[in-house]
């Protein structure tokens, strides 16, 4: 859980307040391990929830502040969207039921949130990726109006020196620009805590460093951005863009970002990784100092450390070294943030188990990991899980080669149980847990592999906003239930879209795929680029993609009825219609088809901030117009057939 008691301003005082402050922490912590004042002897497991909170439709419902406020559990916490929420678990022994108890207690706390949601005519999803997120719900309107996340928009935004640039290419490719960080609201993760003693620290990080990348390609569940096909866990690229403050000149000199998996081996202790993250990133959000670390530990006190936390917390390692204090007692604990939220329950313990037996195992086998596994290998790994989930080959101990499957099956599963034997943790938990693993990598159906194959199977005569909202309905459904992703069936197109639900406004159907032109160009291009397409309006625009006028094929046929100038000396700027009527993707489908209809036109360009998002036309809604009419004729038609039947008899 954050900090969020931190300085909406930051002047040059209270910066340099701040950096004393987190210089003293850091001090203090290296002081505290020689002496031997953090906890040893004992490991702990914990876990982090975040979750969507969704509406009737499966979009995004930004009712946190409410459903919080309803719940009244101290387990609940807000993120960074309203339309998000973080559960903290309570920490666990690793030993005997723990990852049962983890089960009960997660089950719980996320039924009271559902509880508190309904309330609202709200529910709970868990998803790395809510399928149903558009880009217009990631406005500041949405920001959680809480001092953290204000603060971590303003300085990102304003470090960045400009919009932040995401491109994420996969199966499909998705290039945009956005003005704050509420993209990093699109990733909700289901974070993974291992409690270490400090002369394991290096080891268990290095391990945990290792194995992610194995670990996430049998977790991945986040394939789908905005009705795009990207990443088998998108979740990775997505988040690492949302964030990235970096200015022109530092990504020049290829300075690494604030998210990432790191550049080498972890050598000495925690400390050094401290030393790194003060040194590569500067402080973006502040608090007050809460005392001097080295009077409280001379007065035998445990010092919170709150400005090394706070520091800490806005530099978002895959795996995180983090300081602790519970009950009166100081801690260092990893924080793996690589796996998702979701499918279900049962899943993110099962990943949760998975990760943790390889915690203990794998040093138990290999020892030094570093020695064995070329750190570059380790990173190499990941990414590739990240983007092609099961299908990832890895390269690893001793130079050895696998497909992920059979590292998993052969080699790492029995390791994490051997493992968790070693913890004592009980053997029907580790059957229970590392059976959904094995299982769903031998069906190969992960949470990611199950929504492109629920993608593929609702077809493309059904709209894309239908088929992100019958994923996440099938997903909740599912969820509901609580089998494990391996078990879920397929789900089926509907006979007929709800049309009143995807045909709402402009950008639920609006034409992305667009051919453009631009002025300079000759107009028989433009002739050329309607015959070949089967289209009749093409719009204008230029590098930037700021709409500038439009071409239809009425102008080109009055073009050819004059036969005033050649067509081969003609360009599109002079003959292109310069104030082209526009709407934005929120504006209502009535509203647009009064528009298009009062001012006699065939088609409405879709802008947002003066570029060109998409395009509109009189046969889209056409196209609508008929789903509708069937929808209201069905009842009837089923009615006649009843009384037919009935006079049949």
């Amino acid at each position: 859980m954050g900090n969020h008691h931190v300085h909406n301003e930051i002047d040059r005082s209270k910066l340099q307040t701040f950096t004393k402050a987190l210089l003293d922490d850091l001090r203090a912590l290296a002081l505290m391990l020689e002496a031997g004042q953090v906890e040893s002897g004992v490991r702990r497991i914990g876990a982090e929830q975040e979750m969507f909170l969704v509406d009737r439709e499966m979009r995004p419902a930004p009712l946190a502040l409410e459903v919080l406020q309803r719940a009244k559990d101290p387990r609940l916490t807000t993120e960074i969207a309203r339309f998000n929420l973080e559960a903290n678990l309570t920490p666990l022994e690793l030993k005997g039921d723990c990852f049962k108890q983890l089960e009960r207690e997660l089950s719980e706390v996320l039924e009271i949130a559902r509880n508190g949601a309904v309330f609202y005519g709200a529910d709970i999803l868990l998803s790395g990726i809510l399928p149903t997120l558009n880009q217009l719900d990631l406005t500041l309107a949405n920001l959680t109006p809480i001092p953290r996340y204000e603060a971590l928009n303003s300085s990102v935004i304003s470090l960045r020196g400009g919009p932040l640039s995401i491109h994420i290419k996969g199966l499909d490719e998705i290039t945009l620009e956005h003005d704050n960080i509420m993209m990093e609201s699109c990733n909700t993760s289901f974070q993974v805590h291992f409690q270490t003693s400090p002369a394991e620290f290096v080891n268990h990080y290095n391990t945990a460093q290792a194995i992610t990348g194995p670990v996430l390609s049998a977790a991945v569940n986040s394939p789908i951005l905005f009705g795009h096909r990207l990443w088998q866990e998108t979740r990775v690229a997505l988040f690492q863009h949302s964030t990235d403050e970096r200015s022109r000149s530092r990504m020049a000199r290829s300075q690494p970002t604030r998210v990432s998996f790191g550049e080498h081996w972890l050598e000495h202790s925690i400390v050094e990784l401290f030393h790194e993250q003060i040194c590569r990133f500067r402080s973006i959000m502040i608090n007050e100092p809460d005392g001097d670390p080295f009077e409280k530990i001379g007065r035998g006190e445990v010092p919170q450390l709150s400005a090394l936390r706070l520091h800490n917390g806005t530099v978002w390692r895959w795996n995180r070294a983090c300081y602790g204090v519970t009950d009166g007692v100081p801690h260092l604990r990893i924080e793996n943030r690589a796996l998702p939220s979701g499918p279900t329950v049962v899943d993110e313990i099962a990943n949760a188990a998975f990760f943790t037996g390889l915690m203990v195992g794998l040093p138990e086998e290999y020892g030094n990991v570093c020695e064995r596994l070329r750190f570059e290998d380790a990173k190499v790994n990941f990414f590739a899980a990240a983007r092609h989930g099961l299908d990832a080959h890895f390269n690893w101990i001793d130079g050895s080669n696998y497909s992920a499957s059979a590292l998993l099956l052969e080699n790492l599963i029995p390791l994490a149980r051997a493992g968790l034997r070693h913890a004592a943790v009980n053997e029907v938990d580790i059957d229970k847990y590392l059976g959904i693993i094995e299982t769903r990598v031998k069906s190969r159906q992960t949470g990611a592999q199950w929504t492109m194959k629920a993608w593929d199977s609702l077809g493309e005569t059904t709209s894309k906003d239908t088929r992100r909202r019958l994923l996440a309905t099938a997903m909740c459904a599912n969820q509901k239930l609580g089998l494990p992703v391996h078990a879920w069936s397929k789900i089926a197109a509907p006979a007929l879209e709800d049309w009143s639900q995807s045909y709402r406004t402009v950008g639920q159907f609006m034409t992305t795929d667009l051919f453009t032109l631009q002025p300079d160009d000759l107009i028989n291009l433009a002739a050329s680029v309607m015959d070949w397409r089967h289209i009749r309006h093409v719009p204008v625009e230029d590098d930037e993609g700021h709409l500038l006028g439009l071409i239809t094929h009425r102008q080109l046929i009055r073009l050819l009825t004059e036969g005033k100038r050649k067509t081969a000396e003609i360009t599109v700027r002079d003959i292109m219609l310069k104030d082209p009527i526009t709407v934005s993707p929120v504006t209502s489908s009535l509203e647009a088809m009064e528009t298009m209809r009062s001012k006699r036109v065939g088609c409405l360009l879709v802008t947002e901030a003066e570029r060109l998002v998409g395009i509109v036309t009189s046969f889209d809604f056409l196209e609508a117009s008929a789903a509708l009419f069937a929808q209201h004729m069905k009842p009837a038609s089923q009615l006649v057939m009843a009384k037919a039947k009935r006079a049949q008899t």
